[in-house]
């Protein structure tokens, strides 16, 4: 299930400078230009800029915050998998050099036992 709620603190700013000053004017625009215009697009025009607008006031996007968490995610993630790529090497340069140093003469040593 998508939680953008979980791992983040509600009061954090992530909408700042000139990002948040956008948010506000380009919201009130939206808001104005649906109002005058009317009908459903005007609605709709209304309903994105009025959550552009409180994206600006509150300088608090969830939709940001949750893309933030998966680009951590991701990297981690990624970096997780270079590390084990790296000890795999590791494992097969070792075992390859261990192998180089083995004769085989065709007799098990497990048969003596």
């Amino acid at each position: 299930m998508l939680d953008i709620h979980s791992g983040t603190s509600q009061d954090e700013q992530n909408v700042t400078g000139w990002e948040r000053l956008s948010s506000l004017a380009g919201g009130a625009l939206m808001v104005t230009k649906g109002m005058r215009r009317g009908g459903v697009i005007g609605l709709l025009e209304v309903a994105i800029g009025g959550l552009a607008l409180a994206r600006g006031v509150k300088g608090r996007c969830e939709a940001k915050a949750w893309l933030r968490k998966q680009r951590a995610d991701y990297r981690r993630l990624n970096a997780d998998i270079e590390r084990g790529a790296a000890e795999l090497k590791a494992l097969k340069d070792s075992a390859e050099s261990a192998t180089r140093t083995v004769t085989v003469t065709g007799k098990d040593p497990l048969s003596d036992v």
